[in-house]
């Protein structure tokens, strides 16, 4: 029994060795790339703007806000499609995510149809914010900045998911952003919705 419960310590600590080290591996590669862009600044410059812009009450005011945030949004399209473009060339091994709820180490690797490609789930997102922040659809402002504010918290959904697990990135979605992950998805533009299930297996 002694030898038993010492046999799962030893391959416990080496699980989560394992897992700390794809981890750590997989947050540095994401990182090297999103680093090069200004990715996550704009996010957050829109995502205030978008804030006080449904807090102005004077209508020029407001309508002076959106304009400015118009050039931000040009900003992000391209950063992230250069970036999208970029992690394309990743190996495939190292974009393969696991569609299991928590993280369990090599999962991606003994399990590969239970996993779906990160540079095809990227590219979705890179058309999905592009599609919005063009607004073919005819949105009214308040709309659009809805729509395309649940593209980009998807995508970031997404990046933590290939960094930790589908658990981890939907707590930190609802902790962040007190968006449910499923919400996300009624949220975001009905193309992204459909390619972006297409895309994890869904």
């Amino acid at each position: 029994m002694e030898i038993f419960l010492l046999l799962l310590m030893v391959a416990a600590i080496g699980a989560y060795q394992l897992k700390s080290k794809t981890q750590a591996r997989r947050i540095a590669l994401l990182a090297s790339h999103l680093g090069r862009y200004q990715v996550e600044k704009l996010m957050e410059s829109l995502t205030e703007g978008y804030l006080r812009a449904l807090g102005e009450k004077d209508p020029e005011r407001q309508s002076q806000i959106w304009n400015m945030l118009a050039s931000s949004e040009v900003q992000l399209c391209e950063q992230f499609e250069r970036f999208s473009d970029d992690f394309s060339k990743v190996d495939e091994d190292e974009a393969r995510v696991s569609r299991l709820p928590v993280f369990l180490p090599e999962a991606d690797r003994f399990f590969p149809a239970n996993t779906f490609d990160m540079r095809q789930v990227l590219a979705v997102h890179a058309q999905g914010i592009t599609r919005v922040a063009k607004n073919a659809a005819g949105r009214s402002p308040r709309d659009k900045a809805y729509t395309l504010s649940a593209e980009l918290f998807l995508m970031q959904h997404t990046c933590h998911w290939y960094c930790r697990s589908k658990t981890v990135a939907s707590a930190r979605m609802l902790s962040r952003h007190q968006t449910p992950y499923q919400q996300l998805l009624e949220s975001v533009d009905p193309d992204t919705r459909q390619a972006y299930l297409a895309a994890i297996g869904r």
